[in-house]
């Protein structure tokens, strides 16, 4: 899941987090903590932005800051194209503390219908623009923005065409506080959100070394791989000597989660990656039924973090193969910020050499 920060002067507002949460002069006040305790804390809200209703959809209900939400649909315009559609949900603040929005959509990310966040104020003036949302691989996706509201009352989803590619949005309001972290760490945007908080994977554009690692990126921009058509992810790296493990890192959209993307290394199979995956309550799970099969799979619409230990012994000295394949009948999906970590010895690692079971003991 990517959260994209919008107008750097609220960047104060969203904390980079790298460590734990320290406590700061900074915070509020222990009557002001007080106070907003015996406050009652806002619901998050679920709206079903689906133009198809299901059979067994209930009537949607949103919490009393969701004022509205209207449709406007798109227009034909001069030949025969369509204008865009526009979402309109009006919201109020539920008190002063919160003046920061966490904005979800979830949205079918097909190429040249891709949405757009624009908040509003009263007066009709947009106060800020999200820029294009997705990344328009053709599949189901979703895609975060943190919302100024300060002075905004009303937040659109701008899509072209009939914006039938617009399936729902989460929303929930933010606060902020003080933490730390390691100076020497690489700086990450951390934007602890309800159902998962791993950090958006970056690649980095030349190798890295660190306590005897080196980190290379095979491909940062995303990658679509299909089970059904055998489109594959493929790479070619090479190794300048023998590492003692490895591993490979990824970001996925769409996977099903109960049959993750293969891996193969030099023509040999070395099994599925594992998936960091979200609470089950997250929305952006997505089940599916076949005909005449009672067992339910799900695929998660969004970016999940994908990762493969790769055995040493299959690495070679020089140019190695590397293929990302789609498990079996899964669909499509797409990986992106593909990395691979090689491991070597360092003078300050810990090793232990075992001798006999049970009885192991450090090399000098």
């Amino acid at each position: 899941m990517l959260a994209r920060v919008v107008l750097a002067i609220f960047f104060a507002a969203v904390s980079r987090v790298c460590a734990q949460e320290a406590l700061s002069d900074a915070l509020p006040s222990p009557a002001h903590m007080i106070d907003m305790i015996m406050q009652p804390v806002p619901e998050s809200a679920w709206l079903d932005l689906r133009q198809t209703t299901p059979g067994n959809s209930k009537t949607q209900n949103a919490p009393a800051w969701v004022e509205a939400i209207t449709l406007l649909p798109a227009e034909t315009i001069e030949g025969g194209a369509t204008s865009k559609s526009v979402f309109r949900i009006r919201v109020t603040q539920p008190g002063p503390e919160y003046q920061v929005l966490f904005f979800r959509l979830f949205f079918d990310d097909k190429p040249n219908q891709q949405p757009e966040l624009v908040a509003w104020d009263e007066s009709g003036t947009h106060i800020l623009r999200s820029g294009t949302l997705g990344v328009g691989m053709n599949l189901p996706s979703s895609d975060s923005v943190i919302i100024p509201m300060t002075g905004a009352s009303a937040i659109d989803i701008e899509v072209p065409g009939d914006g039938k590619t617009i399936r729902g949005a989460y929303l929930d309001w933010m606060t902020s506080s003080q933490v730390v972290h390691p100076v020497n760490a690489e700086h990450r945007d951390v934007i602890p959100v309800q159902f998962s908080s791993v950090p958006a994977l970056h690649a980095p554009p030349e190798d890295v070394e660190n306590f005897g690692t080196v980190t290379a990126t095979l491909a940062a921009d995303p990658i679509r791989i299909d089970s059904q058509t055998q489109e594959n992810a493929v790479f070619q790296f090479p190794v300048e000597a023998q590492p003692l493990t490895a591993l490979l890192t990824f970001e996925i959209v769409n996977p099903r989660v109960d049959s993750p993307p293969e891996v193969y290394l030099n023509g040999q199979d070395i099994g599925p990656v594992s998936l960091t995956l979200p609470d089950l309550a997250d929305p952006g799970y997505r089940g599916e039924v076949e005909a005449l099969t009672p067992q339910m799979h799900f695929h998660y619409t969004g970016w999940l973090r994908a990762q493969k230990i790769i055995p040493a012994t299959i690495l070679k000295v020089g140019a190695n193969d590397l293929v990302v394949a789609g498990g079996t009948d899964t669909g499509s999906s797409a990986i992106r910020a593909t990395q691979v970590q090689l491991k070597y010895i360092w003078d300050k690692s810990d090793y232990l050499l075992r001798t006999s079971p049970g009885n192991s003991q450090r090399p000098e």
